[in-house]
């Protein structure tokens, strides 16, 4: 799983890199951004991308990016266990997700050459992986009576089963964290597309910084099971805010 995935992400690369050679002296521009979003936390994700100017196309940039973002069920309830810790009751998988991407800025209006705000229409299109991550809680097995312990203490980190043993919330003490299990990622393949509108308020030519705001359609070859008891989806549309700042070469 692991080697297919880092041998898609090494073809896209040497793709961008293949191209951008070609591109010989011309202008380029590398940016870096965090990403908010409507299926994602308090930080969505973050992204990076890099944009040369289209061959005699004086207002077209092109470009190649990277966006890797956590997508949440809607559905998702946030609970404090035995610890303090919070867990997702319910939940089986985290779903991350990492769009290569290729697609094209249109400029609508530039900028003054050291203030203003430029304004580019943005469309992208790319393969979507879906990274199944199992869900680990710690749970607690030790044997109470009325309240007092009588046995020896017995805390377990395992594979969150909200359905089977571990019905009884109450004795979850928390989540394990999502490294717990990261060797059993499952990947799953999709697809994306992307409409935005790009505002740049970098005031000097070589200083990049701005938000992009739009429109992310996304969808799977099977449906991506985070909550068993829910509803859950193979396509996904989310609206988002990425803040961006980089450099023009």
């Amino acid at each position: 799983m692991y080697k297919s995935l880092a041998i898609g992400l090494l073809l896209f690369l040497g793709l961008a890199t293949s191209v951008s050679a070609q591109g010989g002296e011309q202008s380029r521009e590398f940016t870096w951004g965090i990403n908010w979003n409507t299926n994602g936390g308090i930080i969505g994700g973050a992204s990076i991308r890099m944009l040369r100017p289209v061959p005699d196309k004086e207002k077209w940039q092109q470009f190649w990016s990277l966006e890797i973002v956590e997508v949440k069920h809607p559905k998702e309830n946030r609970l404090l266990g035995l610890d303090g810790d919070v867990f997702v009751l319910g939940k089986t998988n985290y779903l991350f997700v990492a769009r290569p991407e290729y697609g094209r800025e249109y400029s609508l209006f530039r900028k003054a050459p050291e203030s203003g705000v430029q304004v580019n229409g943005v469309i992208g299109v790319g393969p979507s992986l879906g990274l199944m991550v199992p869900y680990y809680i710690s749970y607690d097995y030790t044997e109470y009576s009325k309240g007092v312990q009588v046995g020896p203490t017995d805390i377990r980190v395992e594979r969150y089963d909200p359905m089977g043993q571990h019905r009884e919330f109450e004795n979850i003490r928390g989540s394990a964290g999502f490294l717990t299990g990261a060797n059993e990622t499952d990947v799953n393949l999709g697809a994306h597309l992307r409409t935005a509108l790009s505002f740049e308020f970098g005031r000097y030519q070589e200083n990049i910084a701005g938000v992009e705001t739009g429109f992310l359609f996304e969808a799977f070859n099977k449906k991506l099971v985070m909550l068993p008891a829910a509803e859950n989806y193979k396509v996904f549309t989310t609206v988002y805010l990425t803040v961006y700042w980089g450099r023009r070469k």
